[in-house]
């Protein structure tokens, strides 16, 4: 799901839609043409989506040749990983470095609270479930309040029913699906205090993501670019010591490569003088 600009300096998206149904010279094609275009690309794409697509991704990056293009799945729900893709897009009109800027994806990813209000987590796979909960799914009328991402939460919406928020200030964006979204308007904006309130579509892997037909989205993220650019800005940049590109974070999104491990253990006293006699037993045994 690619969401309308943040703001007028928010690059557009493209959707890479039926990857691994179309023919591969199709999708060779694309992912060619947006590098060229572009330099770099940055595919940001669903845990949730079939094994399938991240196969042909990583075999039309194999193809290609091309350490230009960087495959990020992270942890969020549909509307969350929406979120974030904005965000990418909204940094990107900055002058940010591609590594820089596909390495801020994981970054970001730590100041999103995505969750949605349920009307059944029988089916639910991606938060704890007890048994308890499991069974109250059942009941009619009952709804549930669940946090994915950063913490799992899940409560029974009643009078006492609060989850716990971000500790900072966020706008709140909310997806109606199959539930009225009271409960997320009227009960937990005002608790996480967010500074305004979106509504968008619900995504169409929202309901095999959650399980159910019968929910409502919500995702609290940071919409200020200013804020987004100091957060990347202030972490420290390292270059990749194997394709060379300016990074944040301890992996290069590129080409995967972590920083080298050096042995800087010093000897102790006893290997120290072990080895030394080995070294004078040597010399004479080559005199003698």
């Amino acid at each position: 799901m690619a969401l309308p600009p943040q703001d007028e300096r928010t690059l557009p998206a493209v959707v890479l839609q039926d990857l691994d149904r179309r023919p591969l010279e199709h999708a060779l094609a694309e992912l060619q043409s947006l590098v060229d275009q572009h330099g770099h690309v940055i595919v940001v794409c669903s845990q949730a989506l079939p094994e399938s697509v991240e196969r042909r991704l990583h075999t039309v990056r194999a193809l290609l040749e091309t350490d230009r293009i960087a495959l990020f799945r992270p942890p969020l729900p549909p509307l969350g990983l929406a979120v974030l893709a904005r965000q990418l897009r909204q940094l990107a009109s900055c002058d940010l470095s591609p590594g820089v800027l596909a390495s801020a994806g994981r970054l970001l990813t730590h100041y999103i609270h995505a969750g949605a209000l349920l009307g059944s987590v029988a089916r639910l796979d991606h938060v704890p479930v007890g048994l308890k909960s499991h069974a109250r799914s059942w009941m009619p009328g009952s709804q549930f309040g669940v946090v994915a991402h950063p913490v799992p939460q899940l409560v029974r919406i009643g009078p006492e029913a609060a989850l716990d928020g971000p500790e900072f200030g966020t706008w709140l964006l909310v997806a109606k699906g199959q539930l009225p979204s009271d409960w997320v308007a009227g009960t937990l904006a005002p608790s996480w205090r967010v500074q305004g309130l979106r509504e968008m579509p619900l995504p169409a892997e929202s309901p095999g993501w959650w399980g159910t037909g019968k929910v409502t989205e919500f995702c609290a993220y940071l919409p200020d670019l200013s804020v987004l650019y100091q957060l990347v800005t202030s972490v420290r940049q390292s270059t990749c010591h194997w394709c060379g590109i300016d990074v944040i974070g301890d992996r290069c999104v590129f080409c995967s490569a972590t920083p080298p491990v050096y042995d800087t253990t010093p000897a102790l006293p006893g290997a120290r003088r072990d080895a030394a006699l080995g070294h004078r037993r040597e010399r004479r045994a080559l005199t003698g």
